[in-house]
């Protein structure tokens, strides 16, 4: 009885944790924490004899060693920050998520956030709401009329930081709302269900949210999303109406023949977007493949051990006289801040994760039999759903960093936890399938 309620418990405060992450860092990451620090309690010894947390550990040393060797120590050891809680996270967090029911639990719980997160930013915008300064103070922050102005990022610092946690959300619901769908055809009942109803309400509102952000990356990432789902289903007939609409876009944006036309049939809002036409005041330092120069020569430097967490800033400023927070891509800031070795240790750990994940699938796929194929379904589901909302995320840092935001940040990891305690519990899972069959 005692662990049932240890499991309730814990299994609250993740819940809560996740779902008060997007309205406040401070209560959403405490609950988070109380979290982890439970799971390395109870599981100390466990979480010690994994040997992908080896892999972590040995990553965990050479950012030590990168922050003794850096440009600029202080700095580096202040940005070991957004990193030792994420893999304390990541080492520790899998232990929960060892059955594809805590998969779809964290999946209901990241959407429901996202209807009032949407709602509250429809408002933001259109009526201008904002929250009082004493909220502030707390990480409610409601920005009348958005951030940057004109852009929606609902309580989120800003819209790209919004249109990263609407990109995870919006996948996460699709795939929920194709699993509802699949039970609801089998039940052959038509009666009400409210499971896809709050489904077509958040899949709208995160749409209609990723498109307010007015971030260019969400909505290529948005679009990957429908792609990837329409594959999965067999509905190629979709995304020939998708290549259709990317196409009218494009020529409203480039094509120099019959651009006219095609700006009069596609609203402005997107294709000025995408030439920059409503930001052409921007200075060559705020380009992206100018900061990606800074951070290649960078890396060319120091090849091995890099310059230092947080040291792009510094250096970057001495160059451009021109302060930026990182180079919009994930991967060039880590090459220029911790060297390849680092870079290679953390890419490799979650390579491994998500190719597990992938022999996971499989492995199911080819055990699908008429006792379990509707269970077996939806697991495959669940894991795909995983799969491309954590992929989007990777392909986001491509054009930007998500570290540098507590609660998205701690939302990526997330999924990776979930993705990662799935496929350490593969065979204990397949075993037990198998042997109900």
């Amino acid at each position: 009885m005692k662990k049932l309620n240890n499991t309730s418990a814990l299994r609250n405060t993740l819940k809560f944790g996740a779902f008060l992450l997007p309205f406040s860092a401070d209560f959403g990451a405490t609950a988070l924490g109380l979290v982890l620090l439970f799971l390395w309690k109870k599981n100390y010894s466990k979480i010690l004899k994994n040997s992908m947390n080896l892999l972590l550990g040995f990553f965990l040393i050479w950012l030590v060693l990168v922050s003794l060797l850096a440009n600029d120590p202080l700095r580096s050891w202040e940005g070991l920050g957004n990193f030792l809680p994420c893999l304390l996270m990541i080492a520790s967090f899998p232990i929960f998520f060892n059955s594809f029911l805590r998969l779809y639990q964290l999946a209901w719980w990241l959407v429901l956030t996202s209807i009032p997160l949407c709602f509250l930013g429809f408002l933001q915008l259109f009526a201008g709401w904002g929250t009082p300064l004493f909220l502030h103070s707390l990480g409610i922050k409601l920005i009348a009329y958005g951030n940057p102005d004109g852009r929606m990022s609902s309580l989120l610092m800003y819209a790209n930081t919004l249109a990263f946690f609407l990109v995870v959300t919006f996948t996460l619901s699709i795939g929920l709302w194709i699993l509802h769908y699949n039970r609801y055809r089998q039940l052959q009942k038509y009666h009400f269900n409210w499971q896809l109803f709050l489904l077509t309400v958040s899949i709208l509102f995160n749409g209609i949210g990723l498109i307010l952000t007015n971030s260019r990356s969400a909505w290529g990432l948005a679009i990957l999303a429908f792609i990837a789902f329409t594959v999965y289903l067999r509905w190629y007939w979709i995304i020939v109406l998708i290549a259709i609409g990317i196409l009218a876009v494009s020529w409203a944006a480039w094509f120099p023949f019959g651009q006219e036309i095609m700006r009069q049939i596609v609203p402005s809002y997107f294709w000025a977007r995408l030439t920059d036409d409503l930001y052409d005041d921007r200075y060559v330092t705020a380009l992206r493949t100018t900061q990606w120069g800074v951070a290649w020569k960078m890396m060319l430097q120091r090849p091995l051990w890099g310059w230092g967490l947080r040291n792009f800033t510094i250096i970057y400023q001495q160059e451009m006289n021109v302060w930026m927070g990182h180079p919009h891509n994930l991967f060039l800031m880590l090459l220029a801040e911790i060297g390849m070795i680092g870079t290679l240790l953390l890419s490799s750990f979650v390579g491994i994760i998500l190719g597990e994940s992938v022999i996971l699938i499989r492995k199911i796929f080819q055990s699908l039999n008429d006792k379990s194929i509707h269970k077996k379904q939806e697991q495959i589901l669940l894991l795909f759903t995983y799969l491309v909302a954590f992929s989007l995320c990777i392909v986001f840092n491509l054009l930007d960093v998500s570290i540098f935001d507590l609660r998205v940040n701690l939302i990526g990891w997330l999924l990776l936890s979930a993705i990662a305690g799935i496929t350490y519990e593969s065979d204990r899972l397949t075993v037990a399938t198998d042997s109900k069959n």
